[in-house]
């Protein structure tokens, strides 16, 4: 369980800086573990691996513009970065600040459109991260809406431009909370979910609202020794019925990206049912981890040595998803948020 093992040689230029000219235009590659082969093609050939009573759980949740450029009422400029709402407090957030010097108890920022924050002080449980209560005349949602900025990834080397607002975000986006996009959702269109259910494919909804702990390096040599950031999650009773039904009945259940699949190997009881609710998870899936749930996982290609491939590797195996990866590089796949996307059976 070292961290090298999860390592490959990755050209710069295969990074996906913009997204493909359609949201289904982009490459697939079909990994079939049982028969231990790959098959590249396109996104649209997805359809074509579902069958009539297959579960496809989706991650519903929708990026806010968690970026935030102020300055404090004392001087200087700070950024601001949401991270995750403290369920049960008025508009308090765990948020990372930038700022020349460190961002203090009692600093108080200054946004556009009326936002004000008072920083009240560290978090216990998340280093690094920071307590931030907002005040706002209206919704905060709504102003973050108009003065927040789109949080691409560390990776893709340019400013944020009204494109992202659109292709930063699934179709099926509906609940706000998530500063990192499910990725794997991108390159679903209106008339490939409409084709999966012409087919007979059951498709349900969950929320997983990604934090920046997603593109946080592993700094440990051991991976067993990791600590995941916690991220808020809901499960509906109508998802989770129809989980529990179709595991009942020997259907295959998928999952559209690493995000859903956390949650349903997470939320369950002692008899590996689904249930319903909301709450944290800090699920890390590493190679030995044992499936319950997840059958088929749709998900895009990941950075080297991330929990993400780790997990990859859990549901593939290892050697089979490195000599994927291989493959992608040969014939030149588009990786990471706005690359090409992996299917495996």
């Amino acid at each position: 369980m070292h961290l090298n093992d999860f390592n490959f040689e990755l050209p710069e230029h295969l990074i996906a800086q913009h997204p493909a000219q359609q949201r289904d235009g982009s490459r697939l590659m079909t990994l079939d573990r049982a028969a231990g082969s790959l098959h590249p093609g396109y996104f649209p050939d997805v359809v074509g691996a579902f069958r009539p009573g297959d579960l496809l759980v989706i991650n519903d949740t929708r990026v806010i513009p968690a970026r935030l450029l102020g300055r404090k009422v004392s001087g200087g400029r700070i950024e601001v970065f949401l991270v995750r709402r403290l369920v049960g407090e008025d508009e308090t957030w765990l948020c990372l600040t930038r700022s020349s010097k460190p961002a203090r108890p009692g600093t108080r920022v200054l946004f556009e459109g009326g936002l004000e924050g008072e920083v009240l002080g560290a978090d216990e449980q998340e280093p690094g991260q920071r307590r931030v209560r907002f005040k706002v005349q209206g919704e905060f949602l709504q102003v973050l809406e108009k003065v927040g900025r789109m949080p691409l990834p560390p990776y893709i080397s340019r400013p944020d431009h009204n494109l992202d607002r659109e292709r930063y975000q699934t179709v099926f986006a509906q609940e706000p909370g998530a500063v990192a996009a499910p990725t794997a959702g991108l390159h679903f269109t209106e008339p490939i979910l409409r084709q999966l259910r012409e087919v007979g494919v059951d498709i349900c909804p969950l929320t997983l609202h990604v934090g920046p702990g997603t593109f946080l390096p592993v700094r440990v040599d051991d991976i067993r020794d990791h600590r995941m950031h916690a991220e808020h999650y809901r499960v509906p009773v109508a998802t989770a019925e129809a989980v529990n039904r179709a595991k009942q009945q020997g259907r295959r259940v998928f999952a559209l990206g690493t995000t859903a699949t956390r949650v349903l190997e997470f939320a369950l009881d002692d008899a590996g049912r689904l249930l319903p609710g909301e709450g944290v998870s800090d699920l890390f899936i590493y190679p030995g981890f044992r499936f319950r749930v997840v059958d088929g996982l749709i998900t895009n290609f990941h950075l080297p040595r991330s929990t993400l491939l780790m997990l990859v590797c859990a549901f593939a195996g290892r050697e089979l998803t490195l000599e994927a990866y291989r493959r992608a590089v040969e014939e030149q796949f588009r990786f990471f948020s706005y690359g090409d996307c992996m299917l495996i059976l």
